[in-house]
């Protein structure tokens, strides 16, 4: 390899590094794992909601990003109350970061159809960092574990949304010897609604912005199309974080399975270096644990 490119390529992943430590993952298929930043969103899909997912980025790269997400929540036999659990596991070479939090969320009707949710999410961030030793770079094994709260609220009908949160308000520095590791707190913004084409198509275009205090705003633009209540087919491009275009498809198995695939390929000098990004998804929506009947509308997010 040519020494300016491995000089490219290395400073591309010295940022990506920087960045990963300072920023919460974010996800092609956001829509589908909202309580990962908006607390209000729990207890919103009025059945048990289960989601595993699975990022891989920037594929061929050594040491390159993976993401693994798991995430639960459940209206209540109160059905103004949500609760929920959300677990994210951060992968970058040596360091890992692993979010172990609750939400919690209250609704109240707001008209006939809009309800307006406010959520809580607390918890643990724990950072850890295997031992360095080389003759250019030094620094002690780390493993610290500490507090965060987040809040959020989501406005929602069948057919629309918006919401507002924050998953991390304090500003931790989470590694003894302050080395690249802070916890910055991010504000996100999420809207979307769904329309028909037709008696068995309809569009969805969704949009997420964020903000994290010392880095460049980004924000996606999603559009997906949902067939026959079954098979969604979708695109995005994010802004103003090595800018990438996404595709994504989920398909329903049964009433209560849904698995789902996107990739990500960067525009940026990256896209040299790597096959691009890849995210599965695999959603279990049973019946509510807490109520022996419940009566669902459709749900498009």
């Amino acid at each position: 390899m040519k020494p300016l490119r491995l000089i490219a390529m290395c400073s591309l992943f010295f940022c990506a590094c920087c960045l990963q430590s300072q920023q919460l993952p974010q996800f092609t298929q956001y829509m589908f794992n909202t309580t990962s930043i908006n607390p209000a969103y729990a207890g919103s899909r009025e059945a048990l909601n289960v989601t595993a997912l699975h990022r891989n980025q920037w594929a061929g790269i050594a040491e390159n990003p993976t993401t693994s997400t798991f995430s639960f929540h459940t209206p209540m036999n109160n059905e103004r109350v949500g609760l929920g659990f959300s677990y994210i596991s951060d992968q970058l070479g040596y360091e890992n970061t692993n979010f172990v939090y609750g939400d919690f969320s209250y609704t109240i009707p707001v008209s006939y159809e809009a309800k307006l949710s406010f959520g809580l999410k607390a918890g643990f961030t724990n950072y850890s960092r295997e031992l360095i030793d080389d003759r250019d770079f030094e620094a002690q094994a780390v493993n610290t574990w500490n507090p965060n709260f987040g809040a959020g609220v989501y406005l929602s009908t069948n057919r629309w949304y918006a919401g507002f949160s924050s998953p991390r308000i304090l500003n931790n520095g989470l590694s003894p010897d302050g080395i690249e590791a802070v916890e910055r707190n991010s504000y996100y913004a999420i809207a979307g609604l769904v329309l028909d084409l037709s008696l068995d198509i309809k569009f969805r275009p969704s949009v997420i912005s964020k903000f994290t205090n010392g880095a460049p705003m980004s924000y996606d633009i999603t559009s997906a199309f949902l067939f026959y209540e079954k098979f969604w087919l979708g695109g995005s491009y994010r802004f103003n974080d090595a800018n990438n275009f996404g595709a994504f498809m989920d398909y329903q198995l049964s009433n209560t399975i849904r698995i789902g695939y996107a990739y990500d390929l960067p525009t940026g000098d990256v896209r040299a270096y790597t096959g691009g990004t890849h995210e599965v998804i695999l959603i279990f929506e049973p019946k509510s644990l807490f109520k022996s009947k419940i009566y669902r509308s459709p749900r498009y997010f």
